[in-house]
C-alpha cells in the first residue's frame, strides 16, 4: 500500500497503477451525484440525450453537499452510502466514468464491473465532512437544479483524501482486511 497523488481526470495508466488499500489524494474536477441525479443520468443515456458532463476519465463523488455558508465554496460534503447507486453504476462505467468516491461495500455487479471497465472505487472517511470540505476549491451548479442538494455539482479539488476499496484488478479492501479493521491501515 502506498500514498500517492492523482489528478482527474482518471487516465488508464492511473486506474492500473491504484490497487486496493493504496491511500490517494486526489485533485482536480470531480462531480456530484447522489441517487435521483443517477437516475436522470441513466435516462438520458437511454435516450441517447446528452449528458451535464463527459463521462469519459470523470470521477463522481457520491454527496449532496449542504448550502455554503458565507465566505465558504461548500458546506458540509460527507459521502453517502454507495451502494444506492448501485443499479446505476455498470452503464456509468460502460460509458467511461473512471472513479467513484462513497463510502461502504458496492455489490459483485458494480465490483465486476469495475474490473471490467478498469475504473477504481475510492471511499471518503465518513464523519469528516467539514473537513472534506476544504479540500474543495470550487463548486459550481450545473445540472438538476431542481434537485437542490442532489443536484449535480462539478467540484474543483485539492488533495481530496480518499482509500482505494475496488481495484481494476478485483480487489476488495473490505474484503481483505474487514470493515471494522480499515481504519488501521
Amino acid at each position: 500500500m502506498k500514498t500517492i497523488k492523482i489528478t482527474t481526470p482518471i487516465t488508464k495508466e492511473t486506474v492500473k497503477s491504484l490497487k486496493a488499500g493504496d491511500r490517494v489524494f486526489i485533485s482536480g474536477t470531480i462531480y456530484t451525484a447522489r441517487d435521483t441525479a443517477h437516475k436522470r443520468i441513466f435516462e438520458l443515456i437511454a435516450n441517447k440525450e446528452k449528458l451535464p458532463f463527459e463521462l469519459e476519465g470523470a470521477v463522481i463523488y457520491y454527496v449532496g453537499p449542504s448550502p455554503a455558508k458565507p465566505g465558504q465554496v461548500i458546506g458540509s460534503a460527507g459521502p453517502t452510502t454507495s451502494s444506492r447507486m448501485d443499479s446505476f453504476t455498470p452503464i456509468l462505467l460502460e460509458k467511461g466514468l473512471k472513479g467513484m468516491i462513497g463510502k461502504g461495500k458496492r455489490s459483485p455487479d458494480v465490483i465486476k464491473a469495475i474490473k471490467k471497465y478498469k475504473a477504481v472505487y475510492f471511499a471518503a472517511t465518513g464523519g469528516a465532512a467539514a473537513l472534506l470540505a476544504k479540500t474543495v476549491k470550487d463548486s459550481d451548479l450545473i445540472a438538476f437544479f431542481e434537485l437542490g442538494t442532489e443536484a449535480i455539482y462539478k467540484l474543483e479539488v485539492k488533495d481530496f483524501p480518499a482509500i482505494v476499496i475496488n481495484d481494476m484488478y478485483g480487489n476488495d479492501l473490505y474484503e481483505k482486511v474487514g470493515g471494522s479493521k480499515l481504519w488501521k491501515i
